[in-house]
């Protein structure tokens, strides 16, 4: 599907060139009820924005990613379009995005209806997700309820928040290994080549793996809470168990070397054993080199000139 959008007033308008199922524009829809992109505060870090998409009639969130190459663009028709990235979506929960706001609220230790709480003046459109989460009756999971008269008041929950996101953790191990997922120790290089066999691959890589994907979802504090929730010890270097999309990221800058060639030095070579030398090498060993210069001396920078 491709969607139109307007940079500046004073530009043409462009378009995105989007990877998406067909629920996404097939849902019924309502007066002025499109798909709808959107930039929202983005979970993990509770800074930076993110773009995501609303589902027609805002009944499902999903999470926006751009594979972008320089100096790329589209032929559309009979039309070029500038903007060459390619952007792909996916269904996201919404509670994720809800959750850093819940958490702030719930430091005043008391209940509070929830649409209060979602307030945000640098990302208004926050206050659209209450659709998607209504629609699937899913705020339980994180927050406590309590209901006076026909008013609902709600309460961050860090343990309703833990059970949810180890069910989390657990459903993503369950597609791992009905995908045929390596993970964990048994994985080597960039090509994620299994060298151990399926048998030695233990519960706990599993989980870890997972816990990792789940993690860049939420913050770092949720995120080590996770851990211990999950009775799984940290570990001294957890980029090892850190999975693919964590070490290697989208982006628009061509991917370098993974490792520095330029560390070995010449001890390193001192080691290896001499190689045997040809006839003419070993003629040209015995040749008389009194008085001749070096291979370097013609490279060499010239000296300063000498003063009169």
């Amino acid at each position: 599907m491709t969607t139109k959008k307007k940079r500046t007033p004073h530009s043409q308008n462009d378009r995105w060139v989007v990877v998406a199922a067909d629920s996404v524009v097939e849902t019924p829809k309502k007066d002025d009820s499109d798909p709808t992109f959107i930039r929202l505060r983005n979970p993990s870090t509770g800074n930076a924005a993110s773009l995501y998409l609303l589902g027609s009639g805002d009944v499902q969130l999903y999470e926006v990613k751009a594979f972008n190459e320089d100096f790329h663009s589209w032929f559309i028709g009979q039309t070029v379009q500038r903007d060459g990235r390619l952007l792909y979506v996916t269904p996201m929960d919404p509670l994720f995005l809800l959750l850093p706001y819940l958490i702030k609220a719930g430091k005043e230790g008391k209940f509070q209806p929830v649409d209060q709480v979602m307030m945000d003046e640098d990302f208004p459109a926050c206050t659209r997700l209450l659709s998607c989460i209504r629609s699937q009756a899913s705020l339980h999971h994180v927050a406590e309820e309590k209901e006076v008269g026909s008013v609902k008041f709600q309460r961050y929950s860090q343990e309703r928040t833990m059970e949810w996101l180890k069910k989390k953790v657990h459903r993503t191990v369950k597609i791992l290994r009905k995908s045929n997922i390596s993970v964990g120790e048994g994985v080597k290089s960039t090509t994620y080549v299994r060298v151990k066999q399926e048998s030695e691959t233990q519960e706990e890589d599993y989980l870890r793996y997972a816990h990792g994907l789940i993690s860049e979802y939420i913050s770092e504090d949720l995120s080590k809470a996770l851990l211990k929730h999950l009775q799984l010890p940290e570990l001294s270097s957890p980029k090892e168990v850190e999975p693919p999309s964590k070490k290697r990221k989208l982006t628009d800058k061509p991917l370098e070397a993974g490792e520095d060639y330029t560390k070995f030095n010449s001890s390193d070579f001192s080691r290896k054993p001499p190689k045997k030398m040809s006839a003419a090498q070993k003629t040209l060993a015995k040749v008389d080199k009194t008085g001749m210069k070096s291979m370097s001396a013609f490279f060499s920078p010239k000296g300063k000139a000498e003063k009169k």
